[in-house]
């Protein structure tokens, strides 16, 4: 189980303690819940005596999903007590951007509200970055925030990935030689793992996996990334000299979904590429010392201590301190960057026209879109308890995971802060 957060009665954060402690703090009246995600309580009598131990927070960033460990130095050794996983929106971000563009481009050639072209010699700033990829490190540096404030923490640890994309695309480039030292190869090995999501790319199956040719060398296949997946080992004995044409040729469905995970592009290292200084760079503002590693450390780190594929385990085997880190079976807080509204005050259609308007309303019946709610359905289909995020609407009738509800069934658990959450 998780550690609960603790907070003092004035607001200052206290050691965390476990789930079976925290409830019989509840159950006494010592303390109260504060938030629901991640779990947090409130003494109400300030502590006799405050005993700390270093806590330092772990952090593996990544394109979609980024890993979120908090590891406690004590007597017994380093200790993973808590884990998330944080899922960025950076893919909507753009995709909104590039539609907003196609309708302000289209509208201009048209006979409708019309707004001239800006000069072209405006100039960014020192490291800009653009919204989709500052995205993630602002959602990074708000949750770091965010734990800074629940945990006293003393450190933090932060993988920099540095994917090397003329290496991964041509194994065979020329030009200053690599250093083949333990963790060579390793940093193929944590591409390929996040492009094909650690599982097989046969069997879907996750564990331990090896780096498998589609084209057989013995067929003239190369080293080339394109030409390299993960499989298990015995989908790779299956296969053995087989072409991937060959291999599955009874297979057509799963021959094509390959195929198209093979032309996946390298977006998603560019993009960690692309924000690890400016995410150090805010990191060291908080004034804790800051441990780096590399990807290839985290993964060496992981299979020497036979840990599985999962964003918070790698996020807790950063740095030399994740060389021996006791890992619990832990289930980690699922964190989704859900949005904090829409300023879009005309909604238009596909061509750019614009078709509704909306209110400057936010609050209906006291909730807001993105509460967390908890439904008390006396009869009907969906009689029970439901708890989740609510949807509201302009008439009396809200919208709950799959259904309908009425105002006067909820009862708010906390406020919209921009995250869904679940486990």
């Amino acid at each position: 189980m998780q550690h609960v957060f603790v907070l003092n009665p004035d607001h200052s954060a206290a050691m965390p303690c476990t789930s079976k402690r925290a409830r019989k703090m509840l159950e006494s009246g010592k303390a109260a819940v504060l938030r629901r995600h991640p779990f947090s309580i409130i003494l109400r009598q300030e502590p006799s005596g405050r005993v700390t131990q270093p806590l330092t927070l772990k952090i593996d960033p990544g394109s979609i999903t980024t890993g979120i460990a908090l590891i406690l130095e004590g007597q017994t050794g380093m200790q993973c007590i808590w884990g998330a996983e944080l899922t960025h929106r950076g893919t909507f971000i753009r995709n909104k951007l590039i539609a907003r563009r196609a309708i302000r481009s289209s509208r201009r050639n048209r006979t409708l509200r019309h707004r001239p072209a800006r000069f072209q010699n405006r100039t960014r700033p020192a490291g800009w970055l653009p919204p989709s990829l500052m995205h993630r490190v602002l959602t990074i540096q708000s949750w770091a925030s965010r734990l800074d404030r629940f945990v006293p923490l003393d450190s933090f640890s932060l993988e920099l990935v540095s994917f090397d994309t003329q290496r991964l695309m041509n194994s065979a480039i020329q030009g200053a030689e690599y250093q083949q030292g333990t963790l060579y190869g390793s940093e193929t090995r944590a591409y390929l793992m996040r492009k094909w999501a650690g599982a097989c790319a046969y069997c879907q199956k996750t564990g331990k996996l090896e780096v498998e040719h589609l084209e057989p060398r013995s067929s003239g296949g190369s080293n080339r990334l394109s030409n390299l997946v993960m499989s298990c080992q015995p989908c790779n004995l299956k296969k053995g000299g087989k072409t991937l044409a060959e291999f599955l040729a009874k297979k057509p469905a799963q021959l094509a979904r390959i195929k198209a995970q093979q032309k996946v592009s390298l977006k998603d290292a560019a993009a960690v590429n692309a924000t690890k200084a400016k995410l150090l760079e805010i990191l060291k503002a908080f004034g804790y010392p800051i441990e780096t590693g590399s990807g290839a450390q985290t993964s060496f780190n992981r299979h020497q201590q036979g840990y599985e594929k999962a964003h918070w385990i790698d996020a807790a085997c950063v740095g030399d301190s994740g060389a021996t880190v006791k890992v619990a079976s832990l289930s980690p807080l699922k964190i989704k960057c859900m949005g904090r509204g829409n300023r879009q005050m005309c909604g238009v259609n596909r061509f750019g026209t614009i078709i509704r308007h909306r209110t400057r309303q936010k609050v209906s019946f006291g909730f807001q879109t993105g509460d967390l709610v908890r439904a008390i359905i006396p009869d009907g289909t969906y009689a029970g308890v439901h708890v989740g995020r609510v949807t509201i609407r302009s008439r009396p009738s809200f919208r709950l995971v799959r259904f309908d509800v009425l105002p006067r069934c909820l009862t708010r658990l906390q406020r919209a802060d921009g995250y869904g959450y679940s486990f």
